[in-house]
């Protein structure tokens, strides 16, 4: 009787701040949340979340390489979660700049044979810039189309949903808090998570 091979996996969450638990008074972040949903047996999963507060994506592209391969192991299946910002515009990058940077960034990944899965940047604290962000969002999900990897759009829910309005507006650094990694975790979790991990859905 032959035996499946062992399968361990691999998940690095890169980021800016929000891939912490950074004001959520549970201290799970959406990350922490999507992780209690992901079971860990059968395939092991493993998850490594590597925030970086205020990142852009050009601040991203620097730094991701030699952070995830610290996490991956070639006796592993190694996996790449990109949590975009919505950092971009304030920061003065274009967006063909930010597509450029994160186009590139899954490119070399899938060269490494690391599957990526984006989610995209979240509605901005100042709405005056949130149609920069609609449309920074807009072009990070083509870049995903293109290559055929999940994109989870996290802006169109979001930008004028009432809890995630009202806890971003009360929040001294305009954070989202446990309602706002709530809805995050729940976007995840119902836009392609356990498919692109080829796992089941749990009951």
């Amino acid at each position: 009787m032959l035996h499946e091979p062992r399968r361990d996996v691999r998940i690095v969450i890169i980021g800016d701040a929000l891939v912490s638990a950074s004001g959520d008074p549970k201290g799970m972040g959406w990350v922490g949340r999507v992780t209690a949903k992901t079971p860990s047996h059968s395939p092991r999963i493993d998850i490594f979340a590597l925030p970086a507060p205020d990142e852009t994506t050009s601040m991203l592209a620097e730094r991701w390489k030699n952070e995830v391969q610290r996490r991956f192991s070639a006796e592993t299946e190694n996996r790449l979660v990109i949590a975009l910002s919505n950092a971009d515009p304030a920061a003065g990058i274009s967006i063909s700049r930010s597509r450029l940077n994160i186009a590139t960034m899954v490119d070399e990944a899938k060269r490494q044979g690391i599957e990526s899965f984006l989610v995209g940047p979240t509605p901005h604290r100042n709405p005056q810039l949130n149609s920069e962000v609609e449309h920074l969002a807009s072009g990070f999900e083509d870049v995903a189309s293109r290559r055929g990897i999940p994109f989870v759009d996290c802006f169109r829910p979001l930008v004028e949903h009432e809890g995630w309005n009202s806890e971003i507006e009360n929040s001294e650094h305009g954070q989202p808090g446990q309602i706002g990694h709530g809805l995050i975790a729940w976007l995840v979790l119902n836009r392609g998570w356990y498919e692109w991990l080829g796992i089941a859905t749990p009951e």
